[in-house]
């Protein structure tokens, strides 16, 4: 039955994504180019909304195509009026035109305010504005639906419409045959005060522009001023131009950030950080805990049990809300399980750039068929802590990280549907999103919890005393479990904190985030880092005859999420500049669902670290 479930998986996560990828075909000259719109999106607000929002001109039927993936991330792709044929260029092609109204007219200045950009694609390339710095290497997504300025000599400030668009595709040719493959899409927005006589629709002769005189227009127009009752006229060019950029290599120009010596500098960095810390954990603990284990294993010399052979009667005492520890743990092991998955599958080629929101289909279905392996290491831990009510614990495992993920969700729309953006998940989606967690994830918990259950419990290697052994007076520096949890976290958040920026500043800055080569070695060197302090600090703890370790692991790893979510309310005061409450909202109330996601991973991890170290020094060594 798993392998079923997973031949299902991987054929309904490796269809779409291969065909985003691959399924661009070359053109032949003369064919149809059909222009899709996306979202207006902004920094400012981090607000989506629909295209169609603004008073832009609509086609006879407007279509939709939407997955799962592009709702959560409030994507809307839609059909255009714009229409090139390949390899023809136009000029002073007529759209349409628009008389504002008020309400309009009011839309415009305000998106115009908030930085609004227009987001659109072309044979799956987004659309963006000539590169504006590192020698013309970078690309700026979408183009802004206007800008604010005054007339000379006045001081009032006013909103001009961009209402003509120079676009400019790029092709790369094959010398072989007629085709080529569309390697490059790029705009120049306008804003142009368009004058005519009489209007006849699209066959109108605009005095500002003549099609006949095959060129563009320029800066130089009178500018298309936003008040009410004002006609707009709608407008664009399209040239094209051969490059030398080959299909495969299309898409990095809109990858590329000019951040290649930071990440490798990072990478040295935290390298450096696990080589020091597996250069501590080498000296301090192995060679510490070789001379202990073969002191207290002699045969002829009866040594005084001291530090953490001491403590070996309570070591594996079931900790206080055994329950509670048993449902993290098996939550971390599903956001282990996705991240993982999701990292291959980016790896493999399968989620391609022009397809972000695979990514999010890909983290939600793993999510829900991760529910498997939950449930069963759920089981076994409760299992381990005498527990008999196996039920009881995959219900708890199947509804806390998904409660909470939905109760956090639906407080964030209470708050964006007053503003009509898309940002707010659609009941639709949400009802979804509870079928797949109801229909798959439950019954997987369940599934992995009977089979867990089954499972012959862990043994441990000593024996546990009737009676708690009481914990004497410990160092300064272990009088506070505070303490020594938040130091355990900064060390952990450090190796991978610009990982974090860089995947930060795709999330919330409109930017491309496809570095999974590098993401995959910063997940190896946390994987390592958490087991490393985590392991260290319990030691510490063991000697220190305190036998408290099993949340103490967990909290020690997982509190670095309080520091990525500090870090992320100083990205907040210092990259964005967010004014609405609505916005803000927004921002905190993902962040936080992030940094809960990072505090279960680490804590898991850390957590089996312990587990594995403890079971291992304890078994080593001989007791009466």
């Amino acid at each position: 039955m798993m392998s079923s479930f997973f031949f299902f998986f991987l054929l309904l996560s490796l269809l779409p994504w291969s065909h985003s990828f691959y399924g661009a075909l070359p053109r032949k000259k003369g064919e149809t180019l059909e222009v899709k719109i996306n979202k207006l999106s902004s920094i400012r607000t981090q607000l989506p909304y629909d295209y169609y929002f603004l008073s832009y001109c609509r086609p006879p039927v407007i279509i939709n195509s939407l997955s799962l993936g592009q709702v959560l991330r409030g994507d809307r792709i839609k059909n255009s009026v714009y229409s090139f044929k390949m390899r023809e260029a136009e000029y002073c092609k007529v759209v349409c035109r628009v008389i504002l109204d008020a309400n309009s007219a009011k839309s415009f200045k305000k998106k115009i305010d908030d930085e609004y950009r227009v987001n659109m694609i072309l044979d799956d390339l987004p659309v963006a504005v000539a590169p504006f710095r590192y020698a013309s290497k970078i690309y700026r997504l979408g183009f802004m639906v206007g800008m604010k300025g005054h007339y000379a000599g006045e001081k009032e400030e006013r909103h001009f419409i961009y209402n003509h668009l120079s676009f400019k595709v790029m092709y790369h040719e094959d010398p072989e045959t007629d085709y080529a493959h569309i390697v490059g899409f790029k705009v120049t927005p306008y804003s142009v005060n368009h004058e005519h006589k009489e209007w006849n629709g699209e066959e109108i002769k605009l005095a500002t522009c003549q099609p006949s005189t095959n060129t563009s227009i320029g800066g130089s127009n009178i500018p298309q001023e936003i008040h009410t009752g004002e006609e707009v006229v709608f407008t664009y060019d399209v040239s094209f131009e051969s490059s030398d950029i080959k299909w495969e290599s299309r898409w990095d120009a809109y990858l590329y950030l000019g951040d290649d010596p930071i990440h490798w500098f990072a990478m040295v960095n935290s390298l450096i950080t696990v080589l020091f810390l597996s250069g501590v954990v080498a000296m301090v603990v192995m060679r510490t805990l070789y001379k202990d284990i073969t002191n207290y294993n002699q045969l002829e010399t009866q040594v005084e049990e001291t530090g953490w052979k001491l403590v070996h009667g309570d070591v594996f005492r079931p900790p206080i809300n055994a329950n509670i520890l048993c449902v993290f743990v098996a939550n971390g092991v599903q956001v282990f399980g996705t991240v993982l998955f999701t990292i291959t599958l980016a790896l493999l080629g399968f989620l391609s750039p022009s397809n972000q929101d695979g990514v999010i289909t890909a983290m939600v279905l793993s999510w829900m068929f991760m529910g498997l392996f939950g449930g069963y290491y759920s089981a076994r831990l409760y299992k381990k802590f005498k527990g008999i009510q196996w039920k009881k614990i995959a219900l708890k495992t199947a509804f806390m990280f998904p409660a909470t993920f939905f109760g956090i969700l639906f407080m964030l729309n209470v708050f964006i549907w007053g503003e009509e953006s898309f940002a707010a998940v659609p009941f639709g989606t949400v009802f979804s999103l509870l079928l797949l967690w109801f229909g798959i994830s439950v019954p997987l918990v369940f599934v992995g919890s009977y089979l867990g259950f089954k499972q012959q419990a862990i043994e441990d290697p000593v024996n546990t005393n009737e009676i708690a052994r009481q914990i004497p007076v410990r160092a300064w520096y272990n009088i506070k479990m505070v303490l020594s949890v938040l130091i355990g976290g900064i060390l952990q958040f450090g190796v991978v904190f610009v990982e974090f920026f860089f995947m930060w500043t795709s999330i919330w800055m409109n930017q491309f985030y496809y570095s999974f080569g590098f993401l995959l070695i910063v997940f190896v060197i946390l994987l390592v880092t958490c087991c490393e302090i985590a392991i260290l600090l319990c030691y510490f703890q063991l000697r220190s005859e305190d036998y408290h370790w099993w949340w103490r692991a967990y909290l020690t790893a997982g509190s670095s999420a309080l520091y990525m979510f500090a870090y992320s309310i100083f990205l907040f005061f210092t990259r964005l500049w967010i004014e609405k409450f609505v916005s803000v909202i927004l921002y905190f109330g993902y962040m936080l669902i992030a940094s809960f996601a990072f505090f279960v991973l680490t804590g898991t991890i850390g957590f089996y670290a312990c587990f594995w170290f403890v079971r291992k020094i304890y078994s080593s060594v001989k007791f009466d």
